[in-house]
């Protein structure tokens, strides 16, 4: 079983942004290669833990989920079903610390993917985040949604490359390397680091004319349609993946991916509690007392009938089997449940306030008992003379 994230942190569940990454930061640097005593699979297994933590705890979306449904509510939005470098958005937040070691103290994925940036090879495209909003008719049902998501292509009249024509040369401050080295001073001594080429951005190429239609970017802006599948049973800031429809890569990499995440949008009539939905009925006085039948609309269109009870009480709640939101992916569903309300009206005829008067004066009296028979008196006499 995978440790709190706060606990992990060492932050109280209350905790603002600025202390989630102090605490973030400050492990980081406990933790670094330079100056732990773990081993690096002890290292690495410890980091990724604290990342894991902090890519939760960080993002609000994330957090609130993890606070409601805990490491299972979070699990799933992640891109392999579980944490993995991958899913590391915050490499700015501690690139000070750790430079360029990302790359060579970790073998996971998100070390791999930052040492490919670094290197004159084919590299992937920048993933993009696209925020859409659904209905609980769409949590109910599922749709496919037709996103217009505005990303980069290859241009097509260098092929990528920037050049007029495709006409490119070897860089030559970094001989084609694309890379350069930086010597820089921490509290941890000097550290050589190794970053992109300024010159020619990392690919070892530089051109003498650059190409006029993407002005040398090597790539070109479009929006594509792209279809999204959204499943039943989805829950809020889940993050759905499109492989290949974000960015276009360099050097003829592969495009980055599209994350669509998706917000539900409230509706005037229900209320969503995970699976199980929340929704009111307002009856009469008379009917909370001698009981009755009053009508409700379920989140499927339909309207149906509820039996309140003799004696139920105004905010009492009746609950109706399997009339709530799909589990995620499966027709299991949840239940819908009915808080009763009473109407008081404003105003009431002349009849009506007798009637209410007379309820009010009798209210909590029992009943006058019958008069005993003029039997019943003489024996009653004649037991008290005895």
């Amino acid at each position: 079983m995978p440790r709190d994230y706060y606990e992990v942190l060492g932050v109280a569940k209350d905790a603002s942004q600025d202390d989630i990454k102090k605490a973030y930061r400050t492990l980081a640097k406990k933790y670094h290669p330079d100056v732990t005593d773990l081993t690096k699979e002890e290292a690495e297994a410890k980091f990724k833990e604290l990342s894991e933590a902090y890519e939760v705890l960080s993002d609000e979306g994330k957090r609130k989920t993890y606070d409601q449904y805990g490491h299972a509510g979070v699990n799933q939005q992640f891109s392999q079903g579980g944490f993995s470098w991958e899913d590391f958005t915050h490499a700015d937040d501690i690139s000070d610390i750790f430079g360029d070691l990302f790359g060579s103290m970790f073998g996971g994925g998100y070390g791999r993917r930052q040492q490919s940036r670094s290197r004159n090879s084919p590299r992937q495209g920048d993933s993009l985040r696209y925020d859409l909003e659904v209905t609980l008719q769409d949590v109910l049902k599922g749709k496919t949604a037709e996103l217009s998501v505005p990303h980069s292509i290859q241009c097509s009249d260098c092929r990528g490359t920037g050049g007029k024509d495709g006409q490119i040369e070897t860089c030559q401050v970094c001989k084609g390397a694309g890379q350069v080295q930086k010597v820089s001073r921490t509290p941890f001594g000097n550290m050589v680091s190794v970053g992109d080429c300024g010159n020619c951005n990392g690919s070892g190429k530089t051109f003498k004319e650059r190409c006029p239609k993407c002005r040398g970017s090597g790539r070109t802006n479009i929006t594509s349609k792209v279809s999204v599948n959204i499943p039943k049973g989805v829950e809020e800031d889940m993050r759905l993946k499109v492989a290949g429809a974000g960015d276009a890569g360099a050097n003829g990499g592969p495009s980055g991916d599209l994350f669509v995440v998706v917000h539900v949008k409230g509706d005037k009539n229900f209320e969503r509690d995970g699976m199980n939905l929340w929704t009111a009925v307002t009856t009469t006085y008379p009917k909370l007392v001698l009981g009755g039948e009053e009508t409700v609309k379920t989140i499927d269109g339909e309207t149906i009938s509820v039996t309140i009870p003799a004696g139920t009480q105004v905010g009492g709640v009746l609950r109706i089997a399997g009339k709530g939101l799909p589990k995620l992916n499966q027709n299991t569903r949840g239940n819908m449940f009915v808080r009763v309300m009473m109407n008081v009206p404003n105003k009431v005829s002349a009849y009506e306030k007798e009637l209410l008067t007379k309820l009010d004066d009798n209210a909590g009296k029992k009943p006058p008992g019958k008069s005993k028979s003029k039997l019943r008196q003489k024996i009653d006499e004649k037991l008290d003379e005895l």
